[in-house]
């Protein structure tokens, strides 16, 4: 699925430096997508978020110089290799499929709110 980046490339500084940048982004926003601007999934997350009225950081991993290290350093943490790699409420939620599911069973708006992502709570499911 896009870079062959392996976290085993990575000194081990390398890789605690690249998990604590992730995790201060993951804890800078309501809503965080760590993302790649060519991934139609990503762009389906965002889609929704913005649908839903949702203020929402955007990390465009393709676009950062250190963008695969990043995507390394989410893979150790998370466990999820892939993106979109969504946070709310600076806690994992997961990708795609994971947030889509959360909407549909009406889960996703009840954590956006909580977290403060969404301004007005005249947000239509």
């Amino acid at each position: 699925m896009g870079s062959s980046f392996s976290s085993n490339t990575m000194s081990k500084e390398d890789m605690e430096n690249a998990r604590k940048k992730a995790e201060e982004i993951a804890a800078s926003a309501p809503v965080v997508v760590f993302s790649k601007t060519y991934c139609g999934y990503c762009k389906r997350v965002k889609q929704l978020l913005t649908q839903l009225g949702a203020a929402f950081k955007v990390v465009e991993l393709d676009e950062e110089s250190d963008g695969s290290e990043i995507q390394a350093a989410l893979a150790q943490w998370t466990g999820q290799r892939t993106v979109p790699n969504v946070f709310i409420g600076g806690k994992h939620i997961g990708g795609c499929d994971t947030v889509i599911e959360k909407y549909q069973k009406g889960e996703l708006l009840p954590l956006l709110n909580e977290a403060g992502a969404i301004a007005n709570n005249s947000a239509q499911l």
